[in-house]
């Protein structure tokens, strides 16, 4: 049963980590961009609107579902070691589920929880927002690699 699923695993794995690599890379080339080059009081509103609308179906489908798929295939290749492919299961899922999901409850989650909280027009607002943008950034490109060198993993899986 579980050689019959392991190649339709292996590559949803691969195709939606490979998706959220590209939410993640669009946001730090793209959003944190402009958000940097307007006033802070809007950059910051627009960032605390984004923080509550991205907790929807889609997103998290996007950010979660491949969390659960690296989840099975990194048992699945552990149980199954000595056969080809699995190391580059093993390394897909770590990837993602350290890259990712880890880097973001440990960093980027409690940045946005200090954001919600500042007044967007106060001066502390602005300097919290100097920082933001340069930290959140960082870790967001970790999770762009995280991701990416989960989806190349689980393509070398075959």
């Amino acid at each position: 049963m579980i050689d019959r699923l392991l190649p339709s695993l292996t590559f949803l794995a691969a195709i939606s980590c490979g998706l959220a690599a590209g939410i993640f890379y669009a946001f730090s080339s793209l959003v944190m961009r402009a958000l940097a080059k307007i006033p802070p009081p809007a950059g910051i509103a627009a960032m605390q609107s984004i923080n509550v609308s991205v907790v929807n179906p889609w997103f998290i489908t996007a950010f979660f579902g491949p969390a659960v798929i690296c989840c099975v295939l990194g048992v699945i290749s552990l149980a199954r070691w000595n056969r080809e492919g699995n190391a580059y299961l093993f390394a897909g899922s770590a990837f993602y589920l350290v890259g990712t999901m880890i880097v973001t409850f440990a960093f980027n989650v409690p940045l946005n929880d200090v954001l919600a909280a500042v007044d967007p027009a106060s001066p502390e607002g602005a300097r919290q927002w100097a920082s933001y943008l340069i930290t959140w950034t960082n870790w967001n490109h970790v999770r762009t690699a995280g991701a990416l060198f989960a989806a190349v993993a689980f393509y070398l899986a075959k």
